[in-house]
């Protein structure tokens, strides 16, 4: 018997806002039914937005995080002072095993400097890179390294 996957999101990043993550969340439960949500940010906002979906009733869980990283946030600040973020909370919802993945749409320099320090790196790894699945004209495949470095080695794309 397996157990549902549960998603930690940071809800409040992105240039789209937390309606767009809602809404991304009602086309997962189609595709996928075996999946859960906690999503992290401004409780006064997502409650309202949770409370139209009834889809999502059972599904979804909010935990309220009061700060946001936004898109000029420096990695490093986001490091002294960003721990009341929903981006930190979100990865910290990993790494306390309340969640199996960790999804944000945020400030991607950032997301890997909270992720690398809260979640360490496996050995072997010198850093992290971004993987996506791009849609093909035969299907899909994933596309290594979409951003976070500027500078990637065959070694550490290996």
């Amino acid at each position: 018997m397996t157990r549902a996957l549960t998603v930690s999101i940071d809800a409040m990043g992105g240039d789209a806002g937390p309606g767009t993550v809602v809404s991304a969340l009602l086309k997962t439960i189609q595709r996928h039914t075996d999946v859960n949500f906690i999503l992290h940010g401004d409780e006064a906002q997502l409650k309202p937005l949770l409370a139209r979906q009834p889809k999502l009733a059972g599904r979804a869980s909010i935990r309220h995080a009061p700060g946001r990283v936004s898109m000029e946030d420096k990695p490093s600040h986001v490091l002294r002072r960003g721990k009341d973020t929903s981006m930190w909370h979100t990865i910290n919802c990993v790494k306390a095993g309340d969640a199996d993945v960790a999804v944000s749409a945020g400030n991607t320099g950032a997301l890997m400097a909270v992720s690398m320090f809260g979640l360490g790196i496996i050995d072997g790894i010198s850093r992290p890179a971004i993987a996506v699945i791009w849609p093909t004209l035969k299907g899909q495949c994933v596309v290594l390294d979409v951003g976070a470095n500027v500078s990637a080695s065959e070694e550490q794309l290996v």
